[in-house]
């Protein structure tokens, strides 16, 4: 895309607050900044608390009347979305890259899974069941339906700044609640975008707001102190997603929450090695390391772990680094100078403890937010990086002779929100999948992200699941109605 499509394609969006339907002035603003160069993208609103009560107002005035919109209109609204955003993927994809530095293929990626969110949900829209049975005892019927919660509000990261805001608005909409989303500081183009997307397909004034800003505490607090909200759902860090919940006891707040992961890659002794580092390159590399299911430790069989090495350090090797609109670049750089800071970190503590650094391990430096594919061997048991979530293109690997080990490895962390496996055996596939601690499993597989399943962790991964039949649930609240005979 050159750089008078660039222009023309920023001067598209809309920079101010979207509240109720409405683009809206704000009072301050503040810098988007592009992380291949740091420099400024441009200035979006920065939303207040009274910015975030305005967006209250505007959902809660229309709540019942989407809640009893008809599920058929609800689901033909978000069809016409994902239709559109379908038509736009260049441009969603390269607005994407701009803000969040994923190279433009990984973009595309994005737009066509975070559509298919409002395909799905378009689907389950008219599915909302209930039951009507007749009591045990004969006293009478029992009569069971499901209601909208009413009106929610969405954190979203910065990872994923599109599709992590259709798994929340999808089945929100289709389950008949309003909702007020407020974007990662780093990436909120994607989702002003999303919301003038929506407006045009016709959804009522006052059902969505996006609400971008530099100060979430304020706005947050505003929202959940408010008596009216009645569920938050938030994706980010464990740290984040713990006071988030504790900030929502008092108000007994439905609550959904996708936390951190430190997803294990277990590769056993009769895998076949080629798959796996295949599917090692797509469980580390997607979105640059960037994702909460991201392979954060290689647990290889000791009898394959040197082939396997070998071909995994070859492959990292060839991923080139570089501005993510550029189409020779196959790894963009991280979103801020932040999380190269903390990648390195992590990186660091480990070399310092006896690892060995196989490919990488240092930043470039200079203008950007850049780190390059990286391989770890012989980390030690006491290195961070295989406690915590490293969040970039690093990739320890670690060896294990058994089963026995291979699963206690995998299942040693706190997080449980994804675990990959390879093995050519279906029953160690599934005793081993059974046997982990996580809220899903690949098997022989490196990508399992699929709007048709539910998504969602155990531990301190969160609770709550997205996607699949389960994800209208998180926004629907079950009703029993008592009749006589």
């Amino acid at each position: 895309m050159s750089t008078p499509d660039i222009e023309r394609l920023l001067a598209s969006v809309p920079t101010g607050l979207w509240i109720g339907g409405e683009e809206r002035p704000a009072t301050s603003t503040y810098d988007v900044l592009d992380p291949s160069n740091d420099e400024v993208l441009t200035k979006v609103g920065n939303a207040t608390a009274a910015d975030a009560i305005a967006a209250l107002n505007a959902a809660c005035a229309v709540q019942a009347e989407w809640a009893a919109t008809p599920p058929r209109e609800r689901g033909e609204i978000l069809r016409s979305v994902f239709e559109t955003i379908i038509e736009r993927t260049d441009e969603l994809a390269a607005l994407m890259t701009l803000e969040m530095g994923k190279v433009f293929a990984e973009s595309q990626g994005e737009v066509k899974y975070g559509a298919e969110f409002f395909r799905w949900f378009a689907e389950e829209a008219v599915r909302i069941g209930g039951r009507y049975t007749q009591a045990p005892a004969g006293t009478g019927r029992i009569v069971v339906t499901k209601q909208a919660v009413g009106p929610c509000y969405a954190i979203t990261p910065w990872n994923f700044p599109l599709a992590m805001g259709t798994r929340k608005i999808g089945p929100a909409l289709a389950a008949g609640c309003t909702m007020i989303v407020k974007p990662a500081q780093e990436t909120p183009l994607s989702m002003l975008m999303l919301a003038k997307l929506i407006d045009d397909a016709g959804l009522p004034k006052g059902v969505l707001s996006v609400l971008p800003t530099n100060q979430p505490r304020e706005v947050t607090t505003a929202l959940i102190d408010d008596g009216r909200l009645r569920k938050l759902t938030f994706t980010g860090s464990t740290g984040v997603g713990k006071a988030l919940v504790k900030q929502s006891a008092d108000a007994l707040l439905r609550t959904s929450m996708e936390l951190g992961g430190n997803a294990p890659f277990v590769v056993f002794d009769d895998a076949d090695v080629d798959a796996a580092v295949e599917g090692a390159m797509l469980a580390k590399m997607r979105n640059g390391g960037e994702a909460c299911t991201a392979a954060n430790r290689l647990h290889v069989s000791n009898a394959l772990i040197d082939e396997f090495t070998d071909k995994f350090v070859k492959r990292m090797g060839e991923v080139t680094l570089g501005n993510g609109l550029d189409p020779g670049a196959k790894l963009g750089p991280l979103v801020n100078a932040k999380q190269v800071a903390s990648v390195q970190e992590l990186v660091d503590d480990a070399v310092e403890k006896g690892a060995t650094v196989a490919l990488g391990g240092q930043a470039p430096g200079g203008p950007g937010c850049f780190y390059p594919a990286t391989v770890l061997t012989d980390v030690p048991p006491d290195a961070r990086i295989l406690k915590e979530e490293v969040f970039g293109p690093v990739a320890p690997i670690i060896g294990f002779d058994t089963e026995e080990e291979g699963i206690a490895a995998a299942n040693d962390t706190e997080y449980g929100l994804a675990s990959y496996i390879f093995t050519e055996s279906l029953d160690r596939a599934l005793r081993v999948a059974e046997a982990l601690e996580s809220g899903m499993v690949g098997v022989n597989r490196g990508v399992i992200s699929d709007p048709a399943a539910p998504f969602g962790g155990v531990k301190e991964s969160g609770f709550g699941r997205e996607g699949g039949y389960e994800g209208i649930e998180e926004y629907l609240d079950t009703k029993y109605i008592a009749l006589t005979k």
